[in-house]
């Protein structure tokens, strides 16, 4: 058997990446990926056991990054409207620095493939997003609501400006570009609906 290479291996999943998000997973083969990375088929088979266990350990490794950017600097401590500035700056520069990885995990998110995806974030989110809503409602700084509603309010808003950033427009804007002063305009109202 062959040595792994973490070049090829790093490049394998950066191909897969983008070919997904080009082609979608219809359009998305080993053959294909192989092709791209300018490897032969036998060599991707060399890291993944198959196309599905290569597109699983593809979203959990994003999702991960994505995670460990989002917290970077962040504890459940913190004050809620500290807090929050520090998660909403994280994702905003992780979405910027990543968008392959972006957009790979917004086409994941609503396959199969997402569904172990789901299950780390439920643990690992949860165990740190939690005490820090629990924190924020103990010291009268967050209303008490349910986890769902919470998340839409919370970060519903910086996602669509996002979207709107990457799209290069909105629906009323032709030229759309996100920069601190909107999102920290937009943090305002967001801490605004959710404290009491």
């Amino acid at each position: 058997m062959r040595p792994r290479d973490e070049n090829k291996e790093l490049l394998i999943r950066q191909k897969a990446m983008e070919i997904i998000v080009k082609h979608g997973l219809d359009g998305f083969s080993i053959s294909k990926l192989a092709k791209a990375a300018n490897v032969s088929p036998a060599t991707i088979y060399i890291y993944y056991k198959d196309k599905d266990d290569l597109i699983t350990k593809l979203c959990l490794e994003v999702a991960w990054q994505m995670i460990n950017c989002s917290l970077k600097d962040f504890s459940p401590e913190m004050d809620f409207d500290i807090g929050l500035r520090i998660q909403w700056q994280n994702r905003m520069q992780y979405f910027i620095n990543f968008p392959t990885e972006m957009e790979f995990i917004e086409i994941m998110r609503y396959t199969n493939y997402y569904e172990e995806v789901s299950r780390a974030l439920t643990t690992n989110f949860g165990s740190v997003l939690g005490p820090f809503m629990e924190n924020s409602i103990q010291k009268k700084q967050l209303i008490s609501l349910p986890f769902e509603v919470y998340w839409s309010v919370a970060f519903a808003p910086l996602y669509q400006l996002i979207k709107y950033h990457y799209q290069g427009s909105s629906h009323v804007n032709s030229t759309f570009k996100l920069d601190d002063k909107m999102m920290m305009q937009t943090l305002e109202l967001v801490l605004k609906a959710l404290k009491p």
